[in-house]
């Protein structure tokens, strides 16, 4: 079991989505929207360099995704939780992150159960959606004499 997260190439994979967010930015900034209006290059230098924050942003979470790897390889050493993994099934970096982890416990072919269990497909977001949105009762017990009574 290879449980050694700070090697280069894990240190790439797992930033990946920040190196793409990177060169997006960069090559957004040699456009030369300048020449058409300068409403666009306004635009162009706000697009880019909420790139290179969202990338600065993933690169430095990098003492906490090792953290997180220690984290989820000692829940999931003796059995699968697929409750542990939740929190990082939603973010790309974070599904990169439980591959490696399933990769290290030797269970990488577990990866597509877990994301079918804890990412809801868009027809389950609709509905849950939906229910979130309905009115719901509210009830207030107000306590009178070491007696609960609802107030109307």
């Amino acid at each position: 079991m290879n449980n050694n997260i700070s090697t280069f190439s894990r240190f790439m994979y797992l930033n990946s989505y920040a190196f793409l967010l990177l060169f997006a930015g960069i090559g957004i900034a040699f456009i030369p929207c300048y020449q058409i209006h300068w409403l666009l290059l306004v635009l162009q230098v706000i697009v880019v360099v909420c790139l290179l924050n969202y990338s600065n942003q993933v690169f430095s979470h990098w003492k906490g995704k090792k953290r997180h790897y220690e984290k989820l390889i000692e829940q999931n050493e003796k059995e699968l939780d697929v409750e542990s993994f939740r929190e990082y099934i939603q973010a790309p970096c974070g599904r990169l992150l439980v591959k490696v982890v399933l990769t290290d416990l030797g269970r990488r072919s577990e990866y597509k159960y877990i994301k079918k269990q804890l990412n809801p497909t868009f027809k389950e977001m609709i509905k849950a959606l939906r229910y979130a949105c309905r009115p719901k009762e509210t009830k207030i017990y107000v306590n009178v004499g070491g007696k609960l009574e609802k107030l109307k």
